[in-house]
């Protein structure tokens, strides 16, 4: 593990072995939650755009077989940040809302990938949306406000 991209926040690490080498992460104790959940991941690819992923394993299943949407809620809010990296770069944010309508069932036979776009920026508020797909289907839409925090100097 080596110290990530300089994203404030929580100061991103990227992981060095595994399936995701080479792509950032705020678990590995950084954020005790995707910690425990995750490992939640992304990475800025050559053209810009944010990938964001993760590989289910069986705690995220809930009784029926399928993957629980409480752990596709806390991967959508982690795309959140993600999708909105760039700017994030010198400032931490809060979410305010994040909303998901459900789509189809996943499992835990392929890697959950988040896609997404930020709508608008201000001053003090980003604007993301996006879809969480696994092998092409989508399976959760999201959209979320965060809000920028001013730095504590």
């Amino acid at each position: 593990m080596a110290d990530g991209d300089g994203n404030a926040y929580g100061g991103a690490t990227i992981l060095e072995t595994g399936p995701f080498a080479g792509w950032m992460t705020w678990g590995l104790g950084r954020d005790p939650y995707e910690t425990h959940c995750g490992p939640f991941c992304y990475k800025v690819e050559a053209d810009g755009r944010i990938r964001a992923a993760f590989e289910p394993q069986p705690h995220h299943l809930n009784g029926m077989g399928s993957l629980h949407g409480g752990a596709l809620m806390s991967f959508a809010d982690f795309a959140l940040f993600a999708i909105a990296h760039h700017s994030l770069i010198e400032t931490t944010a809060v979410t305010l809302t994040c909303n998901s309508e459900f789509i189809a069932a996943g499992g835990i036979d392929g890697w959950v990938e988040a896609e997404g776009e930020v709508i608008k920026e201000t001053k003090s508020i980003i604007f993301v949306r996006g879809v969480l797909k696994q092998k092409g289907v989508t399976l959760l839409a999201f959209s979320g406000v965060l809000k920028k925090l001013k730095s504590r100097g």
